[in-house]
């Protein structure tokens, strides 16, 4: 009997997904024994045309990572979807957009001139950008365009399950394959990963205050913390009461804030809402120049509230900014 197929496959995000598979260490070679991985461009060589001449649905899954940015990550979004049974988004960047998405805020005009004319640290006084289509010996090359939204997977392709964290952690990415090869999948659409709050697994819980009143916010690096007290009780940014628990609370152990990576629970909607108002209803200042000295102690609203899930926000992106 044949093993059942199993490819993964990487869009744009940073390669911290690819690294988790490859913590499963000894585990890993459970999986490899129980499963025909077709297709891991990281690990392997693949050709286009093999993928495209498997027949639809021979793939049982794919774990696909990484935000939507380009033509080529559309293209094989699409083709995977097709040729897999589930589809699953591995890691926030394909959940949620993930930091690609933070590139939301501008245009794709805005991010090309300021990489290759304007930045600090460029020197390019042609003012050379990349070429779509260029000649070569003959050839012409083409090369993928950028789109001016970056989109998580789902809003390209229809998704079955979610993966949630950046990275996910060996722990989930193992449950996921295991819930796959036994076949106890959860309901479609389901993240799997805990409908709880990260507060609820945080080692700090105890000392989380019922009525917080914020004078100040401070980054992590301005203040000697606490190593027992919860982060906000301290007058620091923790995403935590609005955030996916099952990451095992493994920033704030490591005495950081909690920045959001695996997401809102199923009843938020927008996870930088729900801190966002949370917090500016318990700043202690009730007058409008003493509120605003508070919050200067934020100088990155969307970047803070908004890291890795711009793209499945309300606002999604900057006003009047095209799709492609």
């Amino acid at each position: 009997m044949s093993k059942p197929k199993v490819a993964f496959y990487w869009c744009a995000s940073c390669g911290g997904c690819e690294e988790t598979v490859v913590d499963l260490a000894e585990d890993i070679l459970g999986v490899v024994e129980k499963v025909d991985i077709v297709l891991w461009p990281v690990a392997m060589d693949f050709k286009y045309k093999d993928i495209e001449a498997m027949p639809d649905k021979s793939i049982v899954a794919t774990l696909l990572n990484g935000a939507i940015r380009s033509t080529e990550q559309e293209e094989m979004a699409h083709l995977l979807r097709r040729k897999s049974q589930y589809l699953i988004a591995y890691g926030a960047c394909a959940h949620m957009g993930g930091i690609p998405a933070l590139g939301n805020q501008f245009s794709r005009e805005h991010m090309l001139k300021f990489n290759y004319e304007d930045a600090p640290s460029m020197s390019n006084p042609q003012k050379t950008r990349p070429q779509l289509k260029f000649t070569d010996g003959g050839r012409e090359p083409i090369l993928p365009e950028l789109h001016n939204v970056v989109r998580a997977l789902d809003q390209v392709v229809d998704v079955d399950y979610y993966v949630p964290g950046c990275p996910p952690t060996p722990k989930l990415t193992k449950a996921a394959v295991t819930a796959l090869l036994e076949n106890r999948l959860p309901p479609k659409g389901s993240v799997i990963a805990p409908d709880i709050a990260l507060c609820d697994e945080c080692p700090r819980k105890a000392s989380k205050p019922v009525n917080t009143s914020f004078a100040e916010f401070k980054r992590p690096h301005q203040k000697l913390m606490d190593p027992n007290l919860c982060l906000l009780a301290q007058g620091i940014v923790c995403m935590g009461p609005s955030t996916r628990s099952g990451c095992e609370a493994a920033c704030i152990r490591g005495g950081m804030p909690c920045t959001g990576c695996f997401g809102p629970t199923s009843r938020v909607r927008d996870q930088g809402l729900k801190i966002l108002s949370s917090l500016c209803s318990n700043v202690a200042p009730k007058e409008e120049g003493e509120i605003n000295k508070v919050l200067e102690g934020i100088p990155d609203p969307v970047g803070t509230f908004y890291r890795y899930g711009l793209a499945k926000s309300l606002m999604r992106r900057k006003v009047n900014l095209p799709v492609k």
